[in-house]
């Protein structure tokens, strides 16, 4: 068993406008992300089943031809290998959750971040 406490996790600085913080266990990746209105992450995809978790402000999500704005208190499921990108429309916490766990981050492969 292993606890954590998000107010002490390192910060990642992505970029000018989103800051990470992650958990990686053996199956999953748990990433709580603030993201500044009008910040842009541009269109991906993963291997990953993603549930992006909004907590407070609101992201519009571009994914598999459709738009989605998802609010405080509201989650999205992302399937594996669907393009998908998001607009910040507001200041906004999200806790995204990706199983299997993130390789890709955990091996620095997150330029589309970083941009």
């Amino acid at each position: 068993m292993e606890l954590y406490n998000w107010e002490q996790l390192p910060a990642e600085q992505m970029n000018a406008m989103v800051v990470r913080k992650v958990i990686h266990t053996g199956q999953m990746t748990i990433a709580r992300l603030n993201i500044r209105k009008d910040a842009v992450v541009p269109v991906h995809s993963h291997i990953n089943e993603q549930v992006a978790n909004v907590e407070r402000g609101s992201l519009l999500f571009h994914i598999g031809g459709v738009d989605q704005v998802v609010g405080p208190g509201e989650s999205l499921v992302i399937p594996p290998n669907v393009p998908h990108g998001v607009v910040a429309l507001e200041d906004t916490v999200v806790t995204d959750v990706f199983t299997p766990r993130r390789e890709d981050w955990i091996s620095g492969d997150d330029a589309y971040l970083r941009r």
